[in-house]
């Protein structure tokens, strides 16, 4: 079936085309959502065909309504505010198109084909040193939906991992577990991997940090102190041995990397995310390096008299880089380079979307803009989803203190916030043990993902676990509520034997709103992936769900007496839950059958 949008559009360029006898191959056609304080469906801006009419808005609004409301069986009426042109959609549409959709599953997706785009997208990104923490849990919920709305709108996708697995900061816990680890296992420990390992992480800076006090006690300056540092210095031997070959420290750099990627495995799991491929930085970093003497020949880079390599970006606006240190060890946008790369080679992708946070906005323009210096056409491909840091009411995480909020704990938090604020509603009834631990699971996770989701990527936001948990309002559990209730609704019609149809000729007002809502959806998924933004499809779903539980307050559903009417508000129904059903999918967010 013809969408209106695309009825409004033809009709509006035959209207000027005979109205006005004007071209109409570049003519710009704006359809927006009438607001709700004025009559119509959607809003036409006719200030674009003002040119041509050579007549004020108001005057031109209304000759383009009356040409429409006569050629165009879809346009009951019209109205004009200023240089606004309000239609009014006639509800036979609305009838055939919720008839037109009843039985196609895959409303509102556009099944990718070969020649589709390819679009890879990173998130996660974490060092194998330490736990994933919160910043994590909003990089990964953002990468997985927006991987799962991009394939949504029709592009074949393709979601990657990259661990960091090697350098400074990964020699430090394999440091501190050599010196004062004794041989001790996450097992013995009682410790996923992860955690195990991230324990050694923070207990290296607190060793380092007592050093340094010892130093600088002594009167040296904390720069000073740093070069005098022990175990600074053993930590930068740790990483030459490592970029050598050393046997030794590669069998311990795997033994501990290997804990950290089975606790890591568990986080994923739990989080409901995963990856087609995982690249590690140990495999991919000696690319980085190539590609750097590649670029020293072709004179992009250049190398000062300490033997580092810098490359000078100060007429691109930016400012001079470091891609080797002086003892020709690798930095990070080395191994980007060597990642992006090897990715090239492996996936002959058509975008690259960095799902990384706004702190790293100045390092992606400088990756990018390498890329392109380098001759590599598909960087103009490149994109850096950047995002806002997430925060708890407590205030900012910390890393290297111990202080930071696990996603584990967060998850297994709201997992039992949401148990108590179930039992306190009394929601449980006549249900098994299991099946209510299933629930919590599903509510609490909903909650988590839906709260940090419905915030634009781009904006900064402050995650409350309790708030997020709330029945009521903007939430992932009261979306699921309503989604329940409909499950409800349609297994008690199947009982009473009832059946859902379209056989009507006419609706009720919140009928016809609800249905256009659910129009919108194949719009909305179009336009959150041109935007990258869950947040688009998150507080779409919100606004579903409050116009169905309007519409099935004030109408009748099963005890409605017109067989037609009750069939109608029955299917009605069934597409709302359909909908809600797919855009929490595409959230990775579970709707429970029952609440």
């Amino acid at each position: 079936m013809q969408t209106i949008h695309s009825i409004i559009s033809e009709s509006l360029k035959k209207a000027v085309a005979t109205l006005y006898n004007a071209p109409t191959e570049n003519l710009k056609i704006a359809i927006q959502p009438t607001r709700e304080e004025f009559e119509g469906d959607f809003t036409i801006v006719v200030f674009p065909f003002v040119s041509h009419s050579k007549k004020k808005p108001e005057d031109t609004a209304k000759e383009i309504g009356e040409f429409l409301k006569s050629n165009v069986p879809e346009v009951e009426s019209f109205n004009v505010i200023k240089g606004f042109l309000n239609l009014v959609v006639a509800k036979s549409y609305w009838i055939d198109f919720l008839k037109s959709i009843s039985e196609d599953k895959e409303f509102g997706f556009t099944e990718p084909q070969k020649d589709s785009p390819t679009v890879m997208v990173e998130y996660s990104c974490p060092n194998s040193n330490k736990p994933l923490h919160l910043g994590h849990v909003r990089n990964n919920l953002i990468g997985f939906a927006v991987s799962r709305i991009l394939r949504a709108a029709g592009n074949n996708v393709i979601k990657v991992n990259l661990i960091n697995n090697r350098g400074i900061h990964i020699c430090k816990s394999m440091l501190a577990w050599k010196k004062w680890g004794g041989g001790e296992t996450p097992s013995e420990a009682g410790l996923k991997g992860d955690f195990f390992v991230g324990k050694y992480y923070v207990l290296f800076d607190k060793k380092y940090k007592e050093e340094l006090k010892e130093l600088m006690a002594k009167g040296l300056s904390e720069e000073d102190a740093d070069k005098k540092s022990t175990l600074m210095e053993a930590a930068r031997e740790m990483l030459r041995l490592w970029e050598s070959g050393d046997e030794e420290t590669i069998k311990l750099w795997q033994m501990m990397n290997g804990w950290v990627y089975e606790g890591f495995d568990a986080t994923y799991k739990a989080m409901g995310v995963d990856f087609d491929k995982t690249y590690y930085e140990s495999e991919t970093y000696l690319m980085g390096k190539e590609i750097v003497e590649d670029g020293m020949i072709k004179e992009i880079f250049y190398r000062r008299t300490d033997h580092s390599v810098w490359v000078d970006l100060t007429h691109d606006g930016l400012d001079e880089k470091l891609v080797l240190r002086s003892d020709g060890t690798s930095v990070y946008i080395t191994q980007d380079l060597g990642t992006a790369f090897i990715r090239s080679q492996d996936f002959k992708f058509d975008k690259l979307v960095y799902v990384v946070a706004n702190e790293q906005e100045y390092h992606f323009k400088v990756l990018f803009l390498i890329l392109k210096k380098l001759g590599y056409k598909w960087a103009t491909g490149c994109f850096h989803l950047s995002y806002g840091m997430v925060e708890l009411p407590e205030g900012k995480m910390k890393s290297r203190e111990g202080t930071v909020v696990d996603a584990d704990d967060l998850m297994k938090e709201m997992v039992d916030t949401a148990r108590e604020i179930t039992k306190e509603l009394g929601k449980i009834e006549n249900f098994e043990s299991k099946e209510a631990e299933e629930l919590y699971r599903t509510i609490g996770m909903g909650a988590l993902k839906y709260f940090i989701l419905k915030v634009d990527p781009k904006k900064k936001m402050l995650f409350n676990p309790r708030e997020s948990v709330d029945f009521e309002g903007n939430t992932g559990p009261f979306i699921q509520y309503t989604h329940a209730r409909i499950h409800s609704l349609l297994n008690k019609a199947n009982e009473m034997g009832y059946s859902p149809a379209t056989n009507v000729n006419t609706i009720a007002d919140k009928e016809k709103k609800l249905i256009r809502k659910i129009y919108e959806f194949s719009i909305v998924v179009k336009e959150s992936a041109n935007t990258y933004s869950p947040a688009l499809i998150a507080n779409y779903t919100y606004e579903l769900v409050k116009e169905y539980n309007g519409f099935y307050h004030d109408y009748q559903v099963l005890k409605e007496e017109n067989a037609d009417v009750r069939s109608f508000r029955i299917a009605l129904s069934r597409q709302t839950g359909a909908v809600i059903k797919k855009a929490f999918w595409l959230l990775g967010i579970d709707v429970p059958e029952r609440m």
